[in-house]
């Protein structure tokens, strides 16, 4: 007799809810679940095919082990065995920065993902830390840190309560969505317009987001920075800025019009490519809006001037007051986020705190460019990496110059891989640890939470038994920990202690908590859940700006917290009640496990509400507006006025049913217009003699593809587009239906010698390319 239950969609940032139908172990469907607080029903076709991702044949189902030059199935004690005899050995002979991890995109959609890499790095003692964020968001984190003095603390656009948003590099109809969890989108965007609101994209191709807008702007690739530059400009030189409350608590307002000087809408009209009174019509729309937000995304930040672009975004919002207020880009509140302490100053954020060995490059948020693994690995020498752990990646793919990473995987001592297939990565690894299925995991988003544009928590225990056979993805992760510590045959729940008993102790510590002074050992005896990961979250939840703080054990005054606002008379602080859960879910205490669980469907935390200057960690204990690496790097933005810009350049693209690599391996999301084709204005395609359905070759700094064309006016002139994850061609992987289709690999194209100099992220849209016709 089938059955249902609820689970948290996994497979993109808008986190919604889904209802899944199950027969005896299998889910044979997925539908939105219609009382979920936050989605509400929405449901996107990645989230229909759950039940397909689930049931995967080709998932591995048991551990690899590589024996005489072969990948072998093998028991989950012969392959921890395997790790523990050559992790620690190799750490002890050639000392611990021989050692790398490498950490991909789907590793911050498990609960395991979040909660052990930690840990896993502490353990080996390594700084070489390489992850999907140096080819995604990592500009938003280093100007998040330089102005707010947090990496974490990106403001999101208020989506439903916004008078005018403007939308950057920006794809949200087909990507769901990115540092701004919103399920359904689309229907926000629409509701905005219905309202009265204005909705400007601004994107080199005239996407399906694109379509929705009152207006498209399609400026030349990689010319956001200066775009926004020259919006600022405008509005500092026409009087068109006024940060309101923001002023008292913002450091630099003063000295951005000289650091602005020149970039004037006359002068970066040409690198745009866009009219000087359609950027002075913006900045003025912008600044008369009522409310207003401006949002960028992976295609401002992919480029060479990602951390500035990004910088300027939040610039834009500050100058118009629309920072840290209803209508315009909020700090989310998430449940699991560290309960508010006293506004003052902090520690700030710092760049470049160690180099990578073979380039120099610096480290941000102690990470360090996934583009430059390959040299980390190939160049001998003292200090070279020797092992990996690669965790839910694929860099082969998804990082520039392939073949070189390729290769150097190839030449490893030691690879320990945890992914659900043997992909192009994965292939080389000497042992691979293959999580269970989605549906047999249970789920709770600590990162997608922090940026979401309404506070609400929810938790979705496996809707399917652990099958036998299959160990649990927290489990799995906790015995690596133990293995490459030399601690293996320990009990994994020790792990889990331990974190737990480290978090009491500094809680109790704290001279701003509540639990100061109490006995750690008695707090973590009260916890509830019935693993070490459902302890560690309860933990979170109480400790949490909703949590109950261990009220009753502790006898203090119940879950009331709060945080300060912006606008308090003379400058004080003005309290404010943090949100408790909506109720039924108030009554009798705070938030914690048990009472998150008894809620399925989520609790609704209430809308984003302003936490400035509470938030605020830098050494001033303001914004600071004009930090000095920002400062530094703008002489070199405008050195890029008189360039003379390429003839042709590339941009990426993605696709509705896709997200990841691995998400080609599922038929009901193959074919269909999800499809490897290079994208060609009409007119750049007479020019060059392209056709229609006939191939080309594409090259760049990286090498050379052969791809089909499609020949569209979604493009504008000038720029082509070609979709990433794709390249299934490589031998010993078990991807069937990706490999049947196997399409190229865009980054490729790269050698990796392209970055943004302050985050280290890979230039991935923007750079010149040549085509030519394949007879």
């Amino acid at each position: 007799m089938p059955r249902t239950a609820l689970r948290i969609c996994p497979l993109c940032e808008a986190t919604c809810g889904l209802t899944l139908t199950i027969e005896g172990t299998t889910v044979t469907g997925a539908r939105g679940d219609r009382d979920d607080v936050f989605s509400r029903g929405f449901i996107c076709p990645k989230g229909a095919a759950f039940g397909g991702l689930d049931a995967d044949p080709d998932r591995l189902r048991t551990p690899l082990v590589r024996r005489d030059g072969r990948l072998r199935e093998a028991t989950w004690e012969e392959a921890f065995q395997a790790i523990a005899d050559a992790v620690p050995a190799l750490v002890q002979a050639h000392g611990p920065q021989s050692v790398g991890v490498v950490l991909g995109n789907p590793n911050v959609h498990t609960m395991a993902g979040q909660l052990y890499p930690t840990l896993l790095l502490k353990a080996l003692g390594t700084r070489n830390l390489f992850t999907a964020s140096t080819l995604d968001q990592m500009p938003k984190h280093v100007s998040s840190g330089l102005l707010f003095g947090d990496p974490f603390a990106i403001p999101v656009p208020d989506l439903d309560r916004t008078d005018f948003l403007l939308l950057l590099g920006a794809n949200p109809v087909e990507s769901n969505g990115s540092l701004c969890t919103a399920p359904d989108f689309p229907g926000r965007l629409k509701a905005l317009r219905a309202r009265g609101g204005t909705l400007v994209v601004v994107d080199p191709r005239r996407t399906r987001t694109a379509k929705l807008a009152d207006r498209h702007l399609a400026p030349r690739p990689g010319s956001d920075a200066l775009l926004l530059a020259a919006l600022a400009h405008t509005l500092l030189t026409e009087g068109l800025t006024d940060p309101g409350v923001l002023a008292e608590h913002t450091q630099g307002l003063g000295e951005l019009a000289e650091a602005l000087d020149g970039f004037t809408p006359e002068a970066v009209a040409p690198a745009c490519d866009l009219t000087a009174e359609e950027i002075r019509v913006l900045a003025r729309d912008l600044a008369a809006a009522p409310t207003a937000a401006v949002y960028g995304r992976i295609g401002s930040c992919t480029v060479e001037y990602g951390t500035l672009a990004s910088w300027l975004v939040d610039v834009l919002n500050v100058l118009t007051g629309n920072l840290d207020r209803p209508g315009g880009a909020l700090f989310p509140l998430s449940a699991t986020d560290r309960a508010p302490r006293p506004a003052g100053p902090g520690k700030g954020f710092s760049l470049g705190r160690w180099h990578s060995r073979v380039s120099g490059h610096p480290e941000a948020k102690a990470e360090l460019p996934l583009s430059a693994l390959a040299e980390e690995i190939d160049t001998p020498g003292e200090g070279r990496i020797r092992a990996l752990v690669s965790i839910a990646a694929n860099p082969v793919l998804s990082a520039p110059d392939g073949r070189r990473l390729d290769a150097a995987l190839a030449g490893l001592d030691f690879m320990v891989s945890i992914d659900p297939y043997l992909n192009e990565t994965s292939r080389h690894a000497h042992v691979v640890l293959p999580p269970a299925p989605p549906s047999q995991s249970a789920h709770f988003d600590f990162s997608f939470n922090t940026f979401a544009i309404r506070n609400q928590v929810r938790y979705s225990p496996p809707a399917v038994p652990l099958e036998d056979g299959r160990m649990d993805e927290c489990e799995i992760h906790a015995r690596l920990v133990l293995a490459v510590s030399g601690m293996h045959g320990t009990d994994p729940v020790a792990v889990d202690d331990l974190a737990i008993g480290a978090t009491l102790a500094r809680e109790c510590a704290d001279p701003d908590s509540p639990l100061r002074g109490q006995d750690p050992a008695r707090l973590a005896g009260l916890l509830a859940g019935g693993s070490g990961p459902e302890r560690r979250l309860d933990l979170m939840l109480r400790l949490g700006p909703y949590g109950d703080r261990f009220a009753a054990a502790a006898d203090l005054p119940g879950s009331a917290a709060t945080e300060t606002r912006a606008g308090a008379p003379d400058g004080a602080a003005d309290p404010v009640p943090v949100p408790a859960p909506a109720a039924p879910a108030t009554s009798g205490g705070g938030l914690g496990l048990d009472r998150l669980r008894a809620h399925p469907h989520g609790i609704d935390l209430g809308p984003l509400r302003p936490r400035l200057p509470g938030l605020l960690k830098t050494r001033s204990g303001r914004i600071e507006l004009l930090p000095d690496p920002i400062a530094a790097e703008l002489p070199r933005l405008r050195g890029t006025l008189t360039d003379r810009p390429a003839a042709l350049v590339l941009v990426g693209r993605r696709h509705l049913r896709s997200n990841n690599s691995w998400l080609h391996n599922v038929p009901a999301l193959a074919g269909g217009s999800n499809r490897c084709t290079l994208q060609v204005h009409p007119d750049d395609a007479a020019r060059l003699g392209l056709t229609d359905g006939h191939p080309a070759r594409i090259t760049a700094d990286g090498g050379s593809l052969e791809v089909p064309v499609e020949v569209t006016d979604t493009v504008r002139t000038g720029v082509v587009s070609l979709p990433h994850g794709w390249g299934h061609d490589r031998p010993g992987t078990r991807m069937s239906v990706a490999a049947a289709v196997p399409g190229v690999n865009v980054n490729q194209l790269l050698d990796g010698s392209r970055l943004d100099p302050l985050s280290g992220t890979a230039v991935l849209n923007g750079f010149p390319v040549e085509l030519t016709p394949i007879p």
